[in-house]
């Protein structure tokens, strides 16, 4: 096929001869291995699982039937169905048998309350009739307890809701309100309803199971201090097929092999980072600083007792015997080979971890850091995997802001840094070796930037604060000319432009050269753009229309020059089409559950799997992969989100980009950055140190750009420390491209509240979903732009264009 054939004219045929790839057989059996993959298995006593062959079970709660595959807004994806996890079990009903007049009870119920506009995970909790409670008793002596949450999209995990913008789509279902009438005292805790079903159930059981089909953390330690109940399954948000997942892990099919990307806590009030969260919808400070995470819980005082599951954690239904066999260390970094022993009864993957604990020095550390990973192959009883774990010593260095060691430098302190090997943050042991650092040693030399205006304070090791310098505020809002109006700046269509009447012969404009020859080598790309006026230049700057199932609109548009409309298209989930088209995609588990695989060539897997569908369906830049931060549990989008360590962030999207763009699909590594909050998302200064940043918020982006070279990353909404990250030149250009060498396009989020011009000036190459040509040419005339940083966004527009088939 002729390159650009399918973004030019949408043939709509299928990738592969005779079938289409779309929602194929294969993408979704990857799509229910993925699943498995990530589920977490958080307690078994008396080895209740996995459920004996022949075993009569119930299946209580509105979760079995209400089952959640994934968040809502851009990680929503249209399937031909889903499965919950009683038709998981059907699908087992030679293992296992399910008493199906509960299951009638909680079907009907939940029919009925999707039937009143109710979405998956947002349903009440159904009272249990006793007589059927008795009945299912003298049926098996088996329960499993279902429960199920959602989130998503432009809100968070709260009643706390944000209204005072322009909202082209009032007809909305207020997801706040609503959440504030199902979960009263906030989903992160159990509803009453549930509390009083899992009370029903512990007074005629005596095997209890619980089964969770949740995005994000919430309160578990009710399961971990209650005997009544024998085990648990963080089951995730697995996607179409995660009720089957459930139920192949439940039943033995596959071994548990994930392992929490998270720290789970008791309460909200035990992440520090809820304190003030929603202290203002205008702005968060981030107090805590680089503690986030099991960075808080394992360092400190008084932080460890409140952890319910450690980072890392995750049982299986065989044992591992892992063994330290040597250390050294080589120019640039430190290696640990490690043995990794099935000595189990059951064939199982078990991922090995590395820490490393750093000198307190005068910069203060976290107690550990997770320095590198790797999981084993599938593992006979009795078989052994040897492998190799390497930390950089750069990646052990901390960023010193404030000239404490070296101004605005990465530095090793001295010291000893010692090693950990083991299962979890907790369950690890120290190796015999330790690398010496004899003198304080500057790893890379930088220049200070996005440091704080706004936030006064951080968090230090030792669970006090120092104060911080300020720097000069700005004001995000500011623009030489007068502002858009409210109802101009969201929900824009991009304009369909007219052709001027031509000879049908001319494809293209008379006496151009067409873009075409820049891909076949005939002209350079600086020969072409020569020919393109400033309007011409401008237009490539503004997302454009919609074609073929598109609906997020796209790139380039020049006819007359015979450049291509490629279309993008969200989500982190799955290849995102409006219900309205007719075309049903594979449904992925949600990132959470991806990076609880610890697995990234799964995740590569997965990513190419995706990237064919997106190509199938004439797309060419997929917005996924989304890799913020899980710095609080009430962000409504850590399902889309991957894990709250960095390292562990980083390292999985990059496969998923290494995937995505084996097909010649351009990923869009998003939101860069600090956005870890929905709440007013598009005005919220998050207030952040530069070393916070740089070792926390930033870190992740930065694996992606070296290790997997994206064609393309989406600046955030949010403003950072008083600027826009869409205008903001020292993230896009200092750090984006001069630091880290990135040579993609960067688009912003739809709609965002940047200043169309002053996105350009920061090297914020397209203004999504449209453009606002008018106020460039504006901008102009005053001498606030010039043809010339019209030119460099344009070329990298065009670059990316040209990688696409």
């Amino acid at each position: 096929m002729k390159k650009w054939t399918r973004v030019m004219y949408q043939p709509n045929l299928p990738l592969e001869a005779g079938r289409y790839v779309t929602a194929s057989k294969e993408h979704i059996a990857l799509s229910l291995e993925a699943a498995t993959e990530g589920m977490v298995l958080l307690k078994n006593e008396n080895n209740i699982l996995p459920l004996k062959n022949g075993s009569r079970i119930t299946l209580f709660g509105r979760g079995s039937f209400d089952y959640v595959k994934g968040g809502g807004g851009s990680g929503d994806v249209t399937v031909s169905y889903v499965h919950n996890l009683y038709d998981g079990f059907k699908t087992l009903e030679d293992k296992v048998q399910v008493y199906e007049p509960v299951a009638d009870f909680y079907k009907k119920n939940v029919e009925e309350q999707y039937a009143i506009g109710r979405a998956p995970g947002m349903t009440e909790e159904p009272e249990l009739p006793q007589e059927l409670l008795d009945g299912a008793r003298a049926f098996g002596d088996t329960a499993l307890v279902v429960l199920s949450r959602f989130s998503g999209e432009g809100w968070d995990r709260s009643s706390v809701e944000y209204n005072g913008e322009f909202n082209p789509w009032p007809d909305e279902t207020s997801m706040p309100k609503l959440s504030a009438q199902l979960y009263p005292d906030g989903d992160f805790y159990l509803t009453a309803g549930e509390k009083k079903l899992l009370a029903q159930v512990e007074k005629v059981y005596d095997k209890i199971v619980v089964v969770l089909n949740i995005g994000g953390v919430i309160d578990l330690s009710w399961i971990k201090r209650d005997d009544k109940i024998s085990a648990a399954l963080y089951g995730g948000q697995g996607g179409m097929e995660g009720g089957t997942a459930m139920a192949q892990v439940l039943c033995g099919q596959v071994n548990p092999s994930g392992k929490l990307a998270d720290t789970f806590a008791a309460r909200l009030e035990d992440y520090p980072s809820t304190e003030n969260f929603h202290e203002s919808v205008e702005y968060v400070d981030y107090t805590e600083d680089i503690y986030v995470g099991y960075r808080y819980f394992e360092t400190i005082p008084g932080a460890a007792e409140k952890v319910v599951y450690p980072f890392g954690y995750g049982l299986s239904y065989t044992t591992f015997e892992v063994e330290t066999q040597k250390a050294w260390e080589e120019a640039d970094s430190i290696n640990v080979q490690v043995k990794v022993t099935n000595t189990g009864d059951m064939t199982g993957k078990e991922v090995v971890q590395l820490y490393y604990s750093a000198p307190q020095g005068l910069l203060k550390k976290p107690a550990k850091e997770l320095g590198a990973f790797k999981k084993t192959r599938l593992l006979q009883p009795g078989e052994s995997h040897t492998m190799v774990l390497t930390v950089t010593k750069e990646a052990m260095a901390s960023y010193d802001d404030l000239g404490k060691v070296a101004k605005s430098a990465y530095v090793l302190e001295k010291g000893a840094y010692a090693f950990y090997i083991g299962t979890s943050v907790r369950n690890n042991e120290k190796t015999a070796y330790e690398y010496l650092v004899a003198e304080d040693t500057v790893v890379k030399q930088l220049e200070a930037k996005l440091t704080p205006s706004g936030l006064s304070k951080r968090m230090l090791s030792d669970g006090t604060y120092e104060e911080l310098p300020q720097t000069e505020g700005n004001n995000p809002n500011a623009c030489a000319f007068e502002k858009m109006v409210p109802g101009t700046d969201e929900g824009i269509l991009p304009e369909v432009r007219f052709r001027e009447q031509r000879l049908v012969l001319y494809v293209v404009k008379k006496g151009v050269k067409p873009f075409i020859e820049v891909a076949e080598g005939k002209i350079t790309l600086d020969e072409f753009m020569s020919q393109l006026s400033d309007d011409d230049l401008i237009e490539l700057l503004g997302g454009q229309p919609n074609t073929g199932v598109a609906n997020t609109f796209g790139f380039g548009n020049l006819p007359d020059y015979g450049v291509p409309n490629i279309m993008t298209a969200d989500g982190p989930a799955g290849l995102r089409i409006a219900p309205e088209c007719g075309v049903c995609t594979t449904a992925w588990p949600c990132a959470t559950l991806l990076a609880y695989t610890w697995n990234p060539n799964l995740v590569e897997k997965v990513g190419a799997a995706g990237a064919e569908e997106v190509k199938e369906n004439n797309i060419a830049v997929w917005l996924t992969p989304a890799v913020n931060i899980h710095r609080n549990p009430l962000c409504g989008r850590n399902f889309e989100y991957y894990s709250e360590d960095p390292l562990l962030a980083g390292k999985m999207a990059a496969g998923m980009v290494r995937g995505i763009q084996s097909q010649h699909i351009g990923a869009s590594v998003k939101h860069f950055a600090a956005n870890n909050k929905e709440t007013n998302r598009k005005h919220s200064d998050s207030r952040v140190s530069e070393r916070a940043l740089r070792e926390i918020y930033l870190k992740q982006f930065e694996i992606i750009v070296k290790e997997s070279d994206p064609w393309t990353i989406m600046s955030s909404y949010n403003v950072i420390n008083g600027h826009r990250a869409s205008e903001n030149k020292e993230l896009l250009e200092d750090i984006l491209r001069g630091e880290w060498g990135f040579q993609g396009m960067v688009t912003t989020d739809w709609w965002t509240r940047g200043e169309h011009y002053k996105e350009i000036k920061a090297g914020n190459d397209v203004k999504m979903a449209t453009g606002y040509p008018e106020r460039v040419k504006k901008a102009i005339e005053l001498g606030e732009l010039t043809r010339a940083d019209l030119e460099h966004c344009a070329r990298r527009v065009l670059e990316l264009i040209l990688k696409i088939d």
